[in-house]
């Protein structure tokens, strides 16, 4: 069986649970440690021209915490927060903690967090998203192991979640690993129109345009204020707005 390896950077000021991390960390080898350093300072420099996929850090460290570090990587998947003290746990994830371990870490606690983690990066490797090479007209979506041929005209609207973006069609939806914004920069829908920060529809399926709404088949989709311009291109006339 293939095993897929991850990055790994450990940021901690504390020497012996650098150690003790480390140490925990390569009892896995599909867990690649690129680095290990004691400051987060130190690690921001690094990670600026090489960002890893899993980040173990501790959050109180003199200067740029954890926390203030995750803030400025929120591009990177999988942040593990390690530290002494429980009480920042509700802080962590408001920033996309992954995991919160609580110091003295125990092996069979941080095997979780890795099964956890290995879950996390097949979930995304299946959903990769697209294999176009029937052209424009029809994409496949990987579901699992198996793709499904989707005909480009059936797809009524995008949703987009965060990472990953609903792809409603007038059959079923399907969900796929990409932003919706990066979707829209793809070939096959870009002609598609941005409706919202987290919509977007395809153009022949709008049935009515209302001041804050838009009706596609049997949903009722938000438009939000900076977009609402874009729609006077499909507006045949006033008869469309409410």
């Amino acid at each position: 069986m293939l095993h897929h390896t991850f990055s790994c950077m450990i940021v901690d000021d504390n020497e012996i649970d650098r150690l003790t991390a480390l140490a925990h960390a390569r009892q896995y080898p599909e867990l690649n440690v690129v680095g290990v350093f004691e400051s987060a300072e130190e690690a921001l420099v690094r990670l600026q021209d090489a960002p890893v996929d899993v980040l173990l850090l501790d959050v109180d460290m003199p200067g740029l915490n954890g926390l203030e570090l995750r803030e400025q990587l929120m591009h990177i998947p999988v942040c593990v927060f390690i530290t002494a003290y429980p009480d920042y746990a509700a802080d962590s994830f408001a920033v996309d903690a992954f995991d919160y371990l609580v110091k003295p870490v125990r092996a069979d606690r941080f095997g979780h967090t890795m099964s956890r983690i290995q879950q996390f990066f097949e979930l995304r490797r299946k959903a990769r998203l697209f294999d176009l090479s029937l052209g424009a007209d029809t994409i496949f979506i990987k579901d699992g192991h198996r793709q499904i041929k989707v005909s480009l005209h059936e797809v009524i609207y995008l949703e987009g979640l965060k990472d990953y973006t609903r792809i409603v069609t007038t059959t079923q939806p399907y969900t796929v690993l990409s932003s919706i914004g990066n979707l829209l920069l793809t070939a096959p829908f870009q002609s598609f129109l941005r409706i919202h920060r987290s919509y977007a529809v395809q153009r022949h399926y709008i049935d009515r345009i209302d001041t804050q709404q838009i009706h596609v088949r049997q949903f009722a989709l938000p438009v939000g204020r900076s977009y609402r311009s874009a729609l006077d291109a499909v507006r045949p006339d006033g008869r469309n707005e409410k």
